[in-house]
This record gives C-alpha cells, sequence and structure tokens, in this order.
C-alpha cells in the first residue's frame, strides 16, 4: 500500500495541503483532467513518497505491486498527461528512455549508467558561466543538465 500524501506538496509552483485526496482530485481538475480511478491511484503512488524519479515500466511494477490494475499503456499516457499539466518533469537519459521527475523546480541531474538511475544535483554545487543568446523571435523556457556518472573500478 502507498504512504499517504505528505500534507503539503508543491506541485507545479503551487503549495497544496489538507485532504491527500481531495489535494489530487483537485490537482487533477484544475488541469482539465477527470480524476478517474486509474489517475488517482497513479498520482497516489507519484506524489506520496515525496520528490523521486520513475520511469513508466518502474510506476507499472510499483502498481502491479500496489495492486492497482493498469496498463502500460495507461502508464504512459498518465505520465505525459501530467507532464503536460506541470505536474511532472520529463528527462530524457538514453534516447527513448525518460524519466519522470515529481520535483518539478530548477534543478539538474546525476545520472548513473550501469544502474539507470537518476540522482538530484544541489543547485549550488553548478554554476553556468554563459548561456548562448537563443535565436530571433525565440526564448529559453528551460534547460537540462545530466552528468553521466559510472563507478571507479579499484583493484
Amino acid at each position: 500500500m502507498a504512504k499517504p500524501v505528505p500534507q503539503s506538496i508543491e506541485t507545479a509552483g503551487t503549495v497544496r495541503s489538507g485532504c491527500p485526496v481531495h489535494d489530487l482530485k483537485d490537482m487533477l481538475r484544475r488541469a482539465g483532467l477527470r480524476p478517474t480511478r486509474q489517475r488517482m491511484a497513479l498520482g497516489w503512488l507519484l506524489f506520496g513518497k515525496g520528490d523521486r524519479h520513475v520511469t513508466a515500466e518502474s510506476l507499472h511494477e510499483e502498481a502491479h505491486k500496489a495492486r492497482v490494475p493498469v496498463s502500460l499503456a495507461t502508464i504512459y499516457n498518465t505520465l505525459h498527461q501530467f507532464t503536460e499539466a506541470g505536474f511532472l518533469r520529463e528527462v530524457a537519459v538514453e534516447g527513448a528512455k525518460a524519466y519522470f521527475d515529481t520535483n518539478t523546480g530548477n534543478h539538474f541531474h546525476f545520472y548513473v549508467e550501469g544502474e539507470g538511475r537518476l540522482i538530484d544535483i544541489n543547485n549550488a554545487d553548478l554554476s553556468l558561466a554563459h548561456l548562448p543568446r537563443p535565436p530571433e523571435g525565440m526564448e529559453i523556457v528551460g534547460m537540462d543538465v545530466v552528468l553521466r556518472l559510472r563507478s571507479i573500478r579499484r583493484d
């Protein structure tokens, strides 16, 4: 069984508090999404454990363990809907493989190769001296930085 949603969660820049089920329903309705059983169950699994990174496959496995009857296709659709609504941030790491981050704030990641794991980087630990000027008529709306790691073998 999933842990309850914390008394307050910050999603898409809005702090929500009070009854967790009510908060989740309100979040979905404000985004124009019906609070279906599957969306509610997936939202509960995603946001009830604090900030974390998931793949569609890992969420599918978690849902299966929690006895939430949902297909992998529905999970993909829901993750993309939640991303479009601003509840999640998609982080592309390896070609078609995407991670979904419940922390939508501005931050960067380490990616541990061989383990398929993302770790948040403290923004204070990274500085960027200069960003390129965007083309005429365009603006920078976000930036993803993923630093790849691998274990150092000590013989």
